[in-house]
């Protein structure tokens, strides 16, 4: 993602103000919902590291499929609710569980302290 415009894509607008301030604003917007989403998504993980680290102190595996199944089904129900595509929710869901395990795997590979759990 990138701040400049495509080439051309403002070009075509010139001339017409109102339409130009109004892909402005959108654009803006946007740009805050993307921040927002990047401070969301660095809050999420912050949660599935202290799990990950839960896991492995217990010799809990790092994936739970029925866990992650019910997460779908949950974020499917919610983007259909919020008019968004079921499908891309879950595209984007499964792309973070891939993340959130794979972080659980490194953790639980770390050497733990002698007498920890």
């Amino acid at each position: 993602m990138t701040d400049q415009p495509m080439p051309g894509a403002e070009h075509t607008l010139d001339g017409d103000e109102e339409a130009l301030t109004k892909l402005r604003a959108l654009r803006g917007s946007i740009d805050n919902l993307d921040a927002a989403l990047v401070h969301l998504l660095a809050e999420r993980f912050k949660c599935t590291q202290e799990v990950g680290e839960l896991k492995a102190a217990h010799d809990l595996p790092p994936a739970d499929p029925a866990r992650e199944a019910a997460q779908i089904a949950r974020l499917r129900r919610l983007a259909a609710d919020a008019r968004l595509d079921p499908a891309f929710a879950e595209k984007f869901l499964n792309f973070i569980i891939e993340e959130v395990v794979r972080h659980h795997r490194a953790i639980a590979a770390r050497p733990r302290p002698e007498g920890a759990a």
